[in-house]
Order: structure tokens, then C-alpha cells, then sequence
């Protein structure tokens, strides 16, 4: 279960993806996270990706773009939502290359989840990364 969660809404814009990375850093450092962990460096990394992905893809239908930040019984995890209609498939997109390529194959490495999700409310969808905080 998830029990903290930070909502941050963003223009799609490239300024964005340096916005989402910092935020996410501050949140999850101040949740515990400790600065320089692996996971959150790789957390940030994938979390760069997905937010690029959605200025470059979907801003022509999706004037902005929420990203969420969660942590919560030993993981970590975060989503970008967008507007556009298009669900990736994530294998297919996996064995391409590419950003997607990218997350997925990160995503692998630390024994996390990767998963797009339609968002009803907006017809658009939302890509969410979980990855297993180090208990140490």
C-alpha cells in the first residue's frame, strides 16, 4: 500500500522534465529516501524519460501532464499521466529501442513493475513505475 503521495501538475513543455526530477528528488528525500540511492537515481532517470516521452508525444493533445510521486510498504513508485489517447505496449516498445526501451529495461533491472493504465476521466492513460526500495 501506498501511504504517501505527492501530485504535481505540469505544462507539457521540455522545461518540464528537469521540474518533474527535481521535485521528485525533493519529495522522496524528504520521505526518507536517502540523496545518491541507486534506486532513486534510477527512479529519477526513468521518471525523465516518461516525462519526455509525454512532452514529445502528446502535448499537441495534452496541454499539460500530472505526475505522481507515491512510497509506501518498501517501494517506491511514481506515474505520468497524459491526455493522449495512445497506450504503448510496453513489451512491443521494449523489444524496439528507444525511451520506452529504456525504462522498461531500468525498470527490470531493480526488480520493478512497469504497467500503463487508461485514465478514464481524461481519455488519456497513465504509465506507473514501482521499484523495491532497498531495505538496508
Amino acid at each position: 500500500m501506498l501511504q504517501r503521495r505527492h501530485v504535481l501538475t505540469l505544462p507539457a513543455a521540455p522545461m518540464s522534465v528537469a521540474l518533474a526530477r527535481r521535485t521528485g528528488e525533493y519529495v522522496y528525500t524528504s520521505w526518507g529516501v536517502a540523496p545518491g540511492d541507486t534506486v532513486l537515481d534510477r527512479a529519477l532517470l526513468i521518471l525523465s524519460e516518461l516525462v519526455a516521452n509525454s512532452v514529445r508525444h502528446a502535448a499537441g493533445v495534452s496541454p499539460s501532464l500530472d505526475v505522481v510521486y507515491a512510497t509506501g510498504g518498501g517501494v517506491l513508485a511514481f506515474a505520468v499521466y497524459d491526455r493522449h489517447p495512445h497506450r504503448p505496449d510496453l513489451l512491443r516498445a521494449a523489444a524496439a529501442g528507444g525511451g520506452l526501451a529504456m525504462v522498461a529495461e531500468v525498470t527490470a533491472e531493480c526488480g520493478g513493475t512497469a504497467a500503463v493504465h487508461p485514465d478514464p476521466g481524461t481519455g488519456g492513460k497513465g504509465i506507473w513505475v514501482t521499484l523495491p526500495l532497498d531495505p538496508a
